[in-house]
C-alpha cells in the first residue's frame, strides 16, 4: 500500500506540475511579452543539457550511443526536430493564441489520433470501447470550441489549428521513438530530444534575443518554473511513478494536468470558462479514462495468459 501511495503521489506531482508550467507559460506570454519561439528554444536546450549532465554524472549508460548508428541517428533527428520541438511549440502557441486550459485539453486528443492510426496501419476496427472513447472526445472538443453558441466556433482559429497540431505532434511524439526508447531509454531519447529540438529553433529563435519580453524577478522565477518543474520535475516524477504502478494507472492519474491547468487559469489568469466548456473538459476527461482503462484491461489479460 505504501509502494502505491508513493506512485500515486509521484505522478500527481507530475500532473500537476505541467499543468501548472501550462498556465505559468500563458503568464509569460500575456503579462510579460516573451515569445512563444523563445521559451520553447531556452526550455528544451537548458532542460536538455541538465538531463545529459545528470546522466553523465550518475548513470553508467553510454550517451553517445545513440550516434554510433545510422539508423538510430536519423531516427533521433526526426524525434528532436518533429517530436519534440513540434509537441512543445504547437503546445505553447495553442496557450499564446487562447489560454492553458483549452490548450491542455485539445491536446489530450492525441490518445485519439493514435487510435485511428494503429487501426489503419493494423487494418482493423477499434474495440467498442475505443470508439466510445473518440465519439466522447468528439463531443467534448464540440463543447468546448462552441462554448454553448452551436453555430460558430468561440476560440480563435489559429487557438483550435495549434491545438489540433499539438495532439498530432503529441501523437506523433509518442510513436514515432518506439525503437530508441527500448534501445536507449527514455531519459537518453527525451535529452537528445531535447537538445536538437532546441538548436533547431535556435535558427529561427536565437535563445540570445529576448524579443518583446520583459524581464522581472516574477519572470524569471515563472521561466525557472517550466523549466525545472514544468520538465525535469514532472518527467523525473511520472518516469519514477512507474516503478510503483502499472502504466494505465499513471495514464488515468495524469488527468490531474488538464484540470490542474484549467482550475489555475480560471482563479488565478481569470479565464472565463463557460459550463459548456467544463462539459468539454468533462467529455475529453471522460476519453482518457475510457482509453486508460481499456488498455489496463488489455495489460490484465495478457498476463493471465502468462500465468
Amino acid at each position: 500500500m505504501k509502494r502505491k501511495s508513493i506512485g500515486i503521489l509521484l505522478v500527481l506531482t507530475a500532473a500537476i506540475s505541467w499543468g501548472v508550467s501550462g498556465s505559468v507559460a500563458q503568464f509569460l506570454f500575456t503579462q510579460k511579452q516573451f515569445s512563444t519561439g523563445w521559451l520553447v528554444c531556452v526550455r528544451l536546450l537548458t532542460s536538455g543539457a541538465i538531463l545529459l549532465l545528470y546522466l553523465a554524472l550518475t548513470k553508467n549508460s553510454d550517451i553517445w550511443g545513440i550516434w554510433k548508428r545510422r539508423a538510430s541517428v536519423v531516427n533521433i533527428l526526426v524525434f528532436g526536430l518533429l517530436g519534440m520541438a513540434g509537441v512543445q511549440f504547437t503546445y505553447f502557441a495553442a496557450i499564446e493564441s487562447s489560454n492553458a486550459a483549452t490548450a491542455t485539453l485539445l491536446q489530450y486528443l492525441a490518445p485519439v489520433l493514435i487510435i485511428l492510426y494503429t487501426s489503419f496501419n493494423r487494418k482493423s476496427i477499434p474495440p467498442f470501447q475505443h470508439i466510445i472513447g473518440i465519439f466522447t472526445a468528439l463531443l467534448g472538443t464540440y463543447f468546448l470550441v462552441s462554448a454553448g453558441n452551436f453555430s460558430t466556433i468561440s476560440i480563435r482559429p489559429e487557438a483550435l489549428a495549434w491545438g489540433l497540431s499539438s495532439a498530432f505532434f503529441l501523437a506523433l511524439y509518442t510513436l514515432q521513438p518506439t525503437q530508441l526508447l527500448k534501445e536507449f531509454g527514455s531519459t537518453v531519447v527525451v535529452a537528445w530530444g531535447m537538445i536538437i529540438g532546441g538548436l533547431g529553433m535556435s535558427f529561427i529563435y536565437p535563445p540570445w534575443q529576448t524579443g518583446d519580453g520583459i524581464f522581472s524577478f516574477s519572470s524569471f522565477l515563472a521561466i525557472l518554473f517550466v523549466i525545472l518543474f514544468g520538465t525535469l520535475i514532472a518527467f523525473f516524477c511520472y518516469l519514477e511513478s512507474l516503478k510503483h504502478l502499472e502504466a494505465a494507472e499513471s495514464s488515468l492519474l495524469s488527468c490531474a494536468e488538464p484540470l490542474s491547468a484549467a482550475f489555475l487559469a480560471v482563479i488565478w489568469l481569470k479565464v472565463p470558462f463557460s459550463i459548456y466548456e467544463w462539459i468539454g473538459a468533462f467529455f475529453i476527461l471522460t476519453t482518457i479514462l475510457l482509453l486508460s482503462l481499456k488498455r489496463k484491461n488489455t495489460e490484465r489479460e495478457l498476463a493471465e495468459k502468462t500465468i
